[in-house]
């Protein structure tokens, strides 16, 4: 599909549910968020039509999130079967670790490729603050077992805060030079109901550049990424930097989403849903109402004083 200012659009990012074993300060309010009825959540099988109206239309990579994706019930027959479809050359999750222990080998035999792990901190106090509740261990087995049962690409995810994790830049980057990882820097976002937080916390991703100034430019394998790459000398992994605030990556982006509620967002931070439920029974018609709203896709997210989206980020999906 190709949208009204001439981008590709081949990427779809699909929430399979709005539930998680976290509670992330910059994720979801400290109640939590309000839980939808199961008949508000897509069920399987509808995920499944949405997935194979999206690569009838030309989508070739799909990443699954949440909430936290793997407590979703039915999961790895989902990856199995998304995996199976015609035309998917990519899947993937992004998860918080904590159940890859258990579930990364059979993930793994169902066709998932790449792995995403949210981690934001090393210090054990810390990430039971940030998530209210965690156990930065357990994650950090997670990453172990990724890494040893040979996913196709693992990363980490940190989201860059001022004054919470700043200090342990040069920790996280040191995990790239033996081990085959990348670690993407993701600048903090202010979405509505963490707004609080995030004042005051921005710092761009530059900033990892400037701690480890030993990092060198290197070219990515996909333009449409929103990191830009960077390297140490003879490091087997890389350091990627994500600046939706700082920089920005309109204009090469490739991507929608999919809410767990089944609710199609053609960026980020669009104030504008399209329902697709209403349409599950006709995928034909779906396919014409997806292709639509990508010619609404907008050319460039808001960017401006207060909270970029209504829904909290755990709403949207990761």
């Amino acid at each position: 599909m190709i949208d009204s200012f001439g981008r590709k659009i081949n990427y779809a990012r699909i929430a399979v549910t709005d539930l998680c074993n976290l509670r992330c300060v910059y994720c979801m309010p400290e109640e939590g968020i309000e839980k939808k009825q199961c008949v508000e959540i897509l069920r399987i099988e509808e995920i499944l039509i949405i997935a194979e109206a999206l690569t009838e239309l030309g989508i070739d990579k799909i990443r699954l999130t949440g909430g936290e994706p793997l407590v979703r019930h039915g999961f790895l027959t989902l990856v199995e079967k998304i995996g199976s479809m015609e035309g998917i050359r990519d899947l993937a999750v992004t998860t918080n670790g904590v159940l890859l222990p258990e579930l990364g080998q059979q993930l793994l035999d169902a066709g998932l490729k790449r792995v995403n792990i949210s981690l934001d901190t090393f210090d054990r106090d810390k990430y039971t603050k940030i998530t209210r509740g965690g156990d930065v261990n357990r994650v950090l087995h997670g990453i172990e077992t990724a890494l040893s049962l040979g996913f196709e690409q693992v990363k980490i995810n940190v989201v860059l805060m001022e004054g919470f994790n700043d200090d342990e830049i040069k920790a996280f980057t040191s995990l790239t030079i033996d081990q085959p990882l990348d670690v993407r820097f993701i600048e903090i976002m202010p979405f509505e109901g963490q707004h609080a937080f995030a004042e005051g916390r921005f710092l761009p991703a530059t900033a990892v550049l400037h701690r480890c100034p030993e990092l060198k430019p290197v070219t990515s394998e996909d333009p449409s990424a929103p990191a830009k790459y960077y390297q140490f000398p003879g490091a087997k992994g890389r350091v990627g930097l994500i600046e939706p605030l700082s920089h920005g990556f309109c204009s090469s982006c490739n991507r929608l989403r999919i809410t767990a509620d089944g609710h199609l967002l053609t960026c980020l931070h669009c104030r504008e849903e399209k329902d697709l439920r209403p349409y599950l029974g006709d995928k034909e018609m779906l396919k014409q109402v997806i292709k639509k709203e990508i010619d609404r896709k907008p050319g460039t997210h808001r960017i401006g004083d207060g909270p970029l989206m209504e829904r909290d980020m755990g709403k949207i999906g990761g």
